[in-house]
């Protein structure tokens, strides 16, 4: 079983929202699913995954600002503030702080809506540390 876990974090790197898809299923599922949830923010760091020109419009309605490297086979080359996007380690250490936890880790449970619940248990505690 494979899945992977779409998150949105603070600018604190902690959790804030989880989304989770397939293994196979494109980035662009978990973007369009968290996009309506987004608080206001002035920056959205995200990694190459997220890069399409839909999700950078639609951050751009919100009223936030895209901080997202094109992809390597990218035909027109996108700007990004590359300073910037070194502050994105904090939300790799969000998830090395889920991983934290050995049930998280080692994906115990194999029902989909048990590790999330897992992971949202997980969640809570780093929040409020």
């Amino acid at each position: 079983m494979n899945t992977k876990l779409h998150a949105v974090a603070d600018a604190d790197g902690r959790p804030i929202r989880f989304f989770m898809t397939a293994g196979q299923v494109s980035d662009y599922t978990g973007a369009a699913a968290l996009l309506g949830g987004l608080q206001s923010a002035e920056w959205l760091l995200a990694d190459r995954g997220y890069n399409a020109d839909w999700f950078r419009e639609a951050l751009e309605d919100k009223g936030m600002r895209a901080c997202i490297p094109g992809r390597k086979s990218r035909a027109k080359p996108v700007r990004y503030d590359k300073r910037r996007y070194k502050r994105r380690n904090r939300i790799e250490n969000m998830f090395g702080r889920l991983k934290d936890w050995r049930r998280v880790a080692i994906r115990y449970d194999r029902s989909p809506k048990v590790f999330l619940s897992a992971i949202a248990l997980a969640a809570v505690v780093i929040f409020r540390l």
